[in-house]
């Protein structure tokens, strides 16, 4: 029997988008109940990590990255540039071959997708809709750029923290904002950030992380510990398919506030541009 081309250029498409290899997904973590009282050793650690929490950036690295939805799942192999809250750009491959299948570049309030399988540049407003149409989590773009550098900025004051909780070598603040609650999740230990909650006005959760894997690194003459591995979870019920949407960043490597960093990105030629605002979920999702 003879197998016509178009067939086979979709079968080649959808091993490339399917990949083998073994899918990561979110692993849940209980947070600390037990409540405790300020004291002169929590207060201490509250700001060390805040004042960690802020020297990170730029970022410019490979990475693996796990998306999972109530109805899809995909694994995409990216090279991510970004300055932290400015300018971002991740290009995206698929398959054992590592072909490119998107360059994506983000401004705060804009943002740019060249679907290279089609050709077709899709342009928009950087919103958290049309994020969720190219990578699967309803995020704004300010908390998603920093959740790729693996560290939420502490940017709250030691006023603002409403209560402390701990488990062992865990520590956890919650934190008032205009917006709702955040909460920190802290190893006493090794003072690093493991992970960062987020709940609206009426107490609703909305958003999980949890950092992972930790390595050092040399950032501004200091040795800081930053996670390889990121886990994003975003809890919604405007999200697509109404439940919970999971994205796992998997660092290969990675160089924190490049000397160097020059995000540089050319509008493709003889590409059909199309409004994103006026489409759905992108081929390679």
């Amino acid at each position: 029997m003879k197998v016509s081309p178009g067939v086979l250029l979709y079968c080649m498409v959808a091993v490339l988008l399917t990949g083998c290899a073994d899918f990561k997904t979110v692993t849940i973590e209980e947070w600390p109940a037990e409540r405790v009282e300020f004291s002169e050793e929590i207060v201490e650690l509250y700001r060390d990590v805040s004042k960690a929490s802020g020297m990170i950036d730029a970022v410019e690295g490979y990475a693996d990255i796990w998306i999972k939805t109530p109805k899809r799942e995909k694994r995409v192999y990216s090279n991510i540039q970004l300055e932290k809250e400015r300018t971002m750009r991740i290009i995206v491959s698929s398959g054992i071959l590592g072909w490119p299948v998107a360059d994506m570049y983000f401004r705060p309030d804009s943002l740019f997708v060249h679907d290279m399988l089609n050709n077709v540049l899709l342009v928009g407003s950087n919103h958290p809709d049309n994020l969720e149409k190219i990578l699967g989590v309803r995020s704004g773009y300010e908390l998603f750029s920093n959740a790729l550098t693996g560290m939420i900025p502490m940017n709250e004051p030691l006023e603002a923290v409403q209560s402390v909780h701990k488990s062992g070598s865990r520590v956890s603040y919650s934190v008032v904002t205009p917006s709702g609650k955040k909460e920190f999740l802290v190893n006493q230990v090794t003072r690093n950030m493991e992970g960062v909650m987020i709940s609206d006005a009426s107490g609703r959760k909305q958003v999980e992380m949890h950092f992972r894997n930790f390595s050092p690194h040399s950032i501004k003459g200091k040795s800081v510990d930053l996670p390889n591995e990121i886990d994003l979870l975003m809890f919604n019920p405007r999200l697509d398919g109404g439940g919970r949407h999971e994205l796992v960043i998997v660092y290969d490597e990675r160089t924190i506030n490049p000397e160097n960093l020059r995000i540089q990105y050319r509008t493709p030629q003889k590409a059909r541009v199309i409004e994103l605002d006026r489409v759905g979920i992108l081929p390679w999702m």
